[in-house]
């Protein structure tokens, strides 16, 4: 009989505001970026990614989210505003390193990044947080 591998959940969100000077203002650029930012981080698509961008005055960006075997991961981008706004979040019962995450912000040249680690397993227990750049 064939051993079964589990996988033990950690319940891990990371929540990212960046302040960017170059925010992705294109759906299509988007979606192969969440597909990359999956891939180097170990984890498996399920759907997705879906984006969209949003034309309404005061909040125009791209929103794009995509559902992956441990969780989902999402982005929302405000481009109107100088610095524009990345919201991220990261939230996955496997394990992944938050370093790959903040690897792949680089490109949209941060100007500020706050960011929170959160333990979700019994409560929202922070493990580390990070209020400036």
């Amino acid at each position: 009989m064939e051993e079964v591998t589990r996988v033990v959940p950690e319940h891990k969100h990371l929540i990212i505001r960046a302040e960017v000077n170059n925010p992705p203002k294109d759906k299509s650029w988007v979606t192969q970026w969440m597909t990359r930012l999956v891939d180097k981080i170990g984890m498996t698509i399920c759907m997705g990614p879906v984006t969209a961008y949003v034309d309404v005055p005061g909040n125009c960006g791209v929103t794009g989210v995509v559902i992956i075997e441990t969780s989902h991961i999402a982005i929302h981008v405000w481009d109107e505003p100088s610095p524009a706004l990345i919201q991220l979040d990261v939230y996955t019962c496997g394990p992944f390193n938050k370093e790959d995450i903040f690897e792949e912000l680089e490109q949209f040249e941060p100007t500020k990044l706050e960011w929170k680690f959160l333990d979700r397993e019994h409560g929202l227990e922070e493990v580390e947080t990070q209020y400036a750049n």
